[in-house]
């Protein structure tokens, strides 16, 4: 199996976290977005959507990290994605609130906006108004993590044990330490965010990420 990644990408990082945790025997091969690799073949022949990452199985072809999770999860009998119906349609459902909700106006209209230029808005007033709502929606659904996924004493996102749905939310979550995010509002989020920082490859596949975040010192978000 071949991981087309790059290691200071958000939904790059739980599956290759979850590669390194699961000890899954994957080849690694840079994407490198910052010179625009991805906008060119022989990666747009790979990817139309000119994303990472992007996972080869044989002739298998996944392109959604949230996919990726899964399909690594059940194809090595793993039980991070349960094999009982309710039990996987619970870690679907977290998934799918995810992307669905959380990751739109989390990332797309609060924090990327911010970090990346391609992202800015074409006007200041369109700018401005983009990032106040993805700051106060975003607030909204933290407070859903906080109290509907998180806010019965859960250890997990659907119970005591870990599960794909843990390691694809954990590495959205984190990117509000770009923008300074207070996590102190959301205990259960904080916590939560905590555990799953402590894994043991949480470092080593963060590096980069966190070598970034250390370079916006200093700059003002709204957060």
């Amino acid at each position: 199996m071949k991981l087309y990644m790059h290691p200071a990408s958000i939904t790059s990082r739980p599956v290759r976290l979850f590669i390194a945790e699961k000890g899954l025997a994957v080849d690694e091969q840079i994407v490198d977005l910052f010179t625009g690799e991805h906008h060119q073949e022989p990666f747009l022949a790979i990817n139309q959507s000119r994303l990472v990452p992007v996972l080869e199985d044989g002739d298998v072809r996944l392109t959604e990290s949230a996919t990726i999770l899964r399909y690594l999860a059940e194809k090595n009998g793993l039980a991070e994605y349960p094999t009982d119906l309710v039990a996987k349609a619970k870690v679907n459902e977290v998934m799918d609130w995810v992307n669905s909700n959380f990751y739109r106006d989390w990332g797309y209209n609060l924090c990327y906006p911010q970090l990346f230029p391609h992202h800015k808005r074409p006007t200041d007033e369109g700018h401005r108004v983009a990032v106040e709502w993805g700051r106060d929606k975003s607030h909204f659904w933290m407070q859903v993590l906080n109290d509907k996924w998180l806010g019965d004493g859960r250890t997990y996102l659907t119970g005591s044990e870990i599960t794909v749905a843990d390691y694809f939310t954990a590495s959205i979550v984190a990117l509000g330490h770009a923008i300074r995010f207070d996590f102190s509002a959301y205990p259960n989020v904080e916590a939560w965010l905590g555990r799953m920082k402590a894994l043991p490859h949480w470092a080593a596949v963060s590096e980069q990420l966190e070598g970034f975040n250390a370079s916006l010192e200093g700059q003002k978000f709204v957060a």
